[in-house]
């Protein structure tokens, strides 16, 4: 008799080929019915009765995966990074492991990192937004197509009305330190990456080896000298009950005027307040972040009249090929539960 699978994120054909020689899969959840469009309680009817239960982002509460357990769920699986959408506890009471995606959408998060480095060390964002509401252009042409025969183009005269002026001219990222907290899978790639770019590259994190991160190439090290050497300071660390709020004035007060932060982790890791007012009084000269406290962001929220601020909507961990990512991973682990193997992504709960 074949296995039951609730399935409610991709897998790719040929591992779901596999599989299904040994199951008898069901689609659920958001793969059934798209993003965002299920409920906790759609989803635990739709999943009870299931030996394998896969989620994508679907939310399962302690009741949820209690149901889930009683009714025979001996596999559970979540295609993230970091599973917050499920109840740890609720699956350890269950005797059962947790299969996750670890590093599923690192180089797509790692590429945005670099990118909005770029547009806070050069004012891309503020400088585009500027020119689309009609700031520093010249008068309508009667035909936009014909070129002028002139040499050197430039934006000027370079006075007080130049955009230069007004947006300001930015830096290079080249020859600047870049200081990375939480040196986990991203983590990495973001150095490894930036080191392209030529900066250099320090890491803090006290789980990490130190060796490990000095293989790569960069440089191991406390706190202290991460906050006060780093002209970029990238956060990817976890949220955990000791990580909350962790990044506050305690570590503004210790960067240099001129740095800016740039966090596409989760907003929970920063201290919301501190930081707003961090980046009002100058402590810190600027910042780059797409994640937030509350999604979507508050329209009356500080930080969207900011000028030495760049805001994007949460979008650094999703591309076109992230699900291929994480649905191999998942994939891998359901063959290796079905094969009698050991899993290889068992999340470990952290504190």
């Amino acid at each position: 008799m074949k296995k039951k699978m609730a399935l409610c994120t991709p897998i790719p054909e040929k591992q779901l080929a596999v599989i299904k020689e040994q199951c008898e899969v069901t689609i659920c959840g958001e793969l059934r019915h798209g993003k965002g469009n299920t409920t906790e309680e759609q989803t635990k009817e739709e999943c009870l009765g299931n030996e394998i239960i896969i989620l994508g982002d679907e939310t399962a509460g302690r009741d949820t995966i209690g149901a889930w357990a009683e009714q025979g769920m001996k596999f559970m699986g979540v295609a993230k990074g970091t599973p917050a959408t499920v109840d740890w506890g609720a699956i350890a009471e269950a005797g059962l492991e947790l299969s996750y995606t670890p590093g599923r959408n690192r180089v797509a998060v790692a590429e945005f990192t670099m990118g909005l480095m770029i547009a806070a060390a050069r004012n891309l964002a503020l400088s585009s937004t500027g020119l689309q509401k009609g700031e520093h252009l010249g008068a309508p042409a009667e035909d936009v197509y014909k070129v002028p025969d002139v040499k050197n183009v430039i934006w000027g005269p370079l006075d007080e009305n130049h955009p230069f002026t007004d947006y300001g001219i930015g830096f290079e990222l080249y020859g600047k330190t870049l200081g990375i907290a939480g040196y986990g899978a991203i983590g990495r790639e973001v150095a490894v990456r930036a080191m392209a770019f030529g900066m250099e590259v320090i890491a803090y994190d006290p789980y990490c080896p130190g060796e490990k991160i000095e293989a790569d190439g960069a440089r191991a090290v406390d706190l202290d000298t991460l906050l006060a050497n780093s002209d970029m300071l990238s956060i990817h660390l976890p949220v955990l009950p000791s990580t909350k709020g962790m990044v506050d004035q305690t570590w503004f007060s210790r960067m240099k005027p001129t740095a800016y932060v740039i966090n596409t982790a989760r907003a929970a890791v920063i201290h919301q307040r501190d930081f707003v007012e961090a980046l009002q009084n100058k402590t810190i000269a600027g910042a780059a972040i797409d994640v937030y406290w509350q999604e979507p962001i508050p329209a009356n929220h500080p930080l969207l009249s900011m000028r030495n601020v760049t805001l994007t909507p949460h979008m650094a961990g999703l591309t076109t090929d992230v699900d291929q990512w994480s649905g191999t991973m998942m994939g891998e682990e359901v063959i290796a539960y079905l094969e009698g193997k050991p899993r290889k992504y068992i999340w470990k709960v952290q504190k």
